[in-house]
């Protein structure tokens, strides 16, 4: 196991890199990364996300590749095989844009692969809904994002339920509409695994992530020392990338910082209060990201069953990025979430302010200690304090005591 995640990839693709090359909206004075235009000053900006996902196509997709790390395997390398409870009465939202009508098939092939229990329709598990009501257009690329939010939050967190709601588009207003229905749904847990630029008006965007009872992740970019929305909102946990290595065995080895790892310091958002009084390094006053991370390189990527078409290719692939580690931290509050409603406690809700507390700065008991590189280029807030970096933030969970320790605040 060791020797084959430490062998290069042979073939990394940026999910929707296409989409720069689209027109942009009527309109639009200038563009930003990746399509996000500035409307007139008195309008608020069209901005339009991005998948954030890295796909490696095997040679062989008939079968999981090799290479790719399997529930079980991330299971015990994070330590929730540790944790009986797996996630009942709680249910995870996951918001994409379009519409995969493939979905839920892909994840029966996902379940019977790896021996999990069955998420569907039928049985209550699995629920699909239109944001607006009416059925997106497809996207190859959205898909198979699709695919790997929902079969990896039920991977980590197997008897939660799971509503996967469309957006119409990748318009970012489009989406906050899909994050509207699954709060009004009764989502405990929302999983956003898409990024766009920061822009000058996004905290008016923000309340968006204000629900009682309900907890907001976004993936904080592939592209390295960047900061993107809606990670950038204090009142999201914002989930950054690692590279993990497992020894023979399968047994956690090691981890450092993925430099592909969205992070870095807001130029919009203020720096809340749990970061202040943690110590996060910031000589303005502003947001940093991300919160926490999880193993996102692709060259240490996940298996995912998608039967869309993606590049004429359909099967087992293996995909990584922070839209791989998103859902996943996602999973791990919900199991928080049952354990918690378990003992007549509210849920985990809202930032990530408890988890700061959590980290001892030792990276001995409840996050992994993330090996963190001198990396060119690197923000401000690199590498200047114990048990916080800007690529990894808090760094992975320790699950059989991170998890149980959240369950157990008052």
């Amino acid at each position: 196991m060791f020797a084959k995640h430490t062998q290069p990839v042979a073939k990394a693709i940026l999910g929707l890199a296409a989409a720069a090359m689209l027109t942009p909206a009527a309109g639009a004075q200038h563009l930003v990364q990746l399509r996000l235009p500035q409307i007139a000053p008195t309008r608020e900006p069209l901005a339009f996300t991005r998948p954030a996902n890295h796909v490696v196509t095997p040679a062989d997709l008939s079968a999981p590749p090799t290479s790719a790390y399997t529930p079980s395997m991330i299971r015990h390398a994070y330590g929730f095989d540790m944790i009986a409870n797996q996630g009942a009465g709680q249910t995870i939202a996951v918001i994409d844009a379009y519409d995969d009508a493939n979905i839920e098939g892909d994840l029966a092939t996902f379940s019977t692969q790896f021996s999990l229990p069955v998420c569907s329709s039928d049985s209550g598990c699995f629920t699909k809904l239109y944001a607006t009501g009416s059925q997106p257009t497809s996207s190859p690329q959205w898909a198979i994002e699709t695919a790997l939010d929902v079969e990896w939050a039920h991977a980590i967190a197997p008897h939660a339920k799971i509503i996967l709601v469309e957006a119409n588009s990748y318009a970012l207003s489009d989406l906050l509409v899909g994050v509207d229905l699954a709060v009004s749904k009764g989502a405990s847990v929302v999983s956003m695994s898409w990024t766009t630029p920061e822009f000058a008006t996004e905290r008016t965007m923000d309340s968006h992530f204000l629900a009682t009872g309900v907890t907001f992740l976004a993936a904080s970019g592939d592209s390295g020392a960047a900061v993107n929305y809606p990670a950038a909102s204090p009142y999201v946990i914002s989930v950054g990338g690692t590279s993990l290595t497992l020894n023979a065995q399968d047994n956690y080895q090691s981890e450092s910082s993925w430099t592909g790892s969205g992070g870095g310091v807001s130029a919009y958002e203020n720096e809340p209060l749990f970061q202040e009084q943690f110590g996060v390094p910031n000589d303005h006053g502003y947001r940093v990201v991300p919160d926490v991370s999880l193993d996102a390189n692709p060259g240490t990527g996940y298996a995912v069953y998608n039967s869309v078409p993606y590049q004429g290719a359909e099967g087992w692939f293996q995909v990584g990025g922070t839209s791989a580690a998103t859902p996943e931290w996602a999973a791990a509050i919900a199991i928080v979430n049952s354990m918690r409603a378990a003992s007549n406690k509210a849920p985990y809700a809202g930032s990530a302010s408890a988890l700061y507390p959590m980290n001892t700065r030792l990276d001995a008991l409840t996050f992994n200690p993330i090996n963190r590189p001198t990396l060119s280029g690197c923000p401000i807030v690199c590498h200047v304090i114990a048990g916080y970096d800007v690529y990894t933030g808090l760094g992975s969970p320790q699950a059989k005591n991170l998890i149980p320790t959240l369950a157990a605040r008052p």
